[in-house]
């Protein structure tokens, strides 16, 4: 398929539109393989790259996209023919963090849409090593397009909540139920925590609400103080503990990370998940104080890829309620919409190139 056509959305320069691109597909080397993309998923990082100009490390034009599900076409033969979800932080392998089992933060990782030309194409070349299969059963019950959300928006929050030692019985707070923040305070859901959801969105807690979280509270025009008064009246409410709170930060907003660290209390984890280029002024003492936990995550181990599918295959997480699609065609437009938070559930989108 050396010679074949396909097509991408590439960004050429920051805050300009998505311009489509026709090439030619580069030969495949040992361990490649070259994807068919069912849907592509849009997240924060990508408006960081394209808006806030966080920089790729590779050079623009660049196709962003790293929360991809396809097909894979052509390559390695025990690969073709398969339906794949690519996980949106590819590590080495062989290096000390993937040998600590931190390969999520593998220094010689390459990330789709960022180290290289990503999912916002019809066709994508990746390394075959990490690809999670999906099986066939899976898309009786998902079109695979609608899969591409597991690639960050549902892995990411699965590892943090594992890494936070959470517990059941334990109180979860989650602030920012959007796209990724939903699946963090379902998965909290599903590991047998109370959760507790903050927004400023009626709609979106209303969602968070409707699938199963014990408690929400719009914010909007509260202060901290008033904020954490009324998260312990929600805590006594659900009968949760006082001590011990596993807090998520997933709005990526400087007020929401100062938020998360003024509800520190005893023995609380805080996890950042969110990202903002916003620096936050806190008292680090509290940490001391509190004899509590602050610990970051960066995207998912690909390894936890076959046990976040597991979730979703089994019933246990429902991804329907909190995706829409989009044709590729629509980019720019979709990118415009998701900056000024006009969505409410995660944007996959779909190629229609003709």
């Amino acid at each position: 398929m050396t010679n074949h056509p396909y097509y991408q959305w590439q960004m050429v320069a920051l805050n300009e539109e998505f311009r489509l691109t026709e090439n030619t597909f580069p030969p495949l080397s040992a361990g490649e393989v070259l994807v068919k993309v069912a849907g592509c998923g849009v997240c924060h990082t990508d408006i960081s790259f394209w808006h806030d100009g966080v920089p790729v490390k590779h050079s623009l034009p660049l196709t962003l996209g790293h929360e991809i599900s396809g097909m894979v076409v052509d390559g390695e033969a025990g690969w073709i023919g398969k339906n794949v979800i690519i996980p949106a932080v590819l590590p080495c392998g062989e290096c000390e963090l993937c040998r600590k089992g931190r390969s999520n933060i593998c220094r010689n990782q390459l990330m789709p849409g960022n180290d290289f030309h990503g999912g916002f194409a019809s066709h994508i070349k990746v390394p075959s090593k990490y690809l999670c299969h999906v099986p066939d059963f899976i898309l009786n019950r998902y079109p695979l397009e609608h899969l591409a959300v597991i690639a960050d928006a549902i892995s990411t929050p699965y590892q943090v909540v594992k890494k936070s030692e959470l517990e059941h019985g334990d109180l979860a707070i989650v602030i920012g139920v959007g796209g990724v923040g939903i699946y963090g305070a379902l998965i909290a859901k599903i590991f047998g925590a109370k959760v507790i959801a903050l927004d400023l969105s009626d709609e979106k807690l209303a969602l968070a609400k409707a699938n199963g979280i014990d408690a929400t509270l719009n914010i909007r025009g509260l202060d901290t103080k008033s904020i954490k008064e009324k998260v312990k009246e929600l805590a006594r409410e659900a009968d949760a503990p006082k001590t011990g709170w596993k807090i998520f930060e997933i709005s990526g907003t400087r007020k929401g990370q100062e938020l998360a660290f003024n509800l520190i209390t005893f023995a609380s984890t805080l996890s950042i998940v969110g990202f903002t280029m916003d620096k936050v002024e806190v008292r680090l003492s509290n940490l001391m104080a509190f004899d509590a936990k602050l610990i970051g995550t960066w995207g998912c181990r690909a390894e936890l890829y076959p046990e976040v599918l597991a979730l979703v295959a089994g019933g246990q997480l429902d991804i329907t309620p909190f995706v829409q699609t989009f044709p590729m065609s629509q980019i720019n437009e979709v990118f415009k919409n998701t900056l000024e938070h006009k969505y409410t559930k995660r944007s996959v989108l779909v190629p229609d190139f003709n």
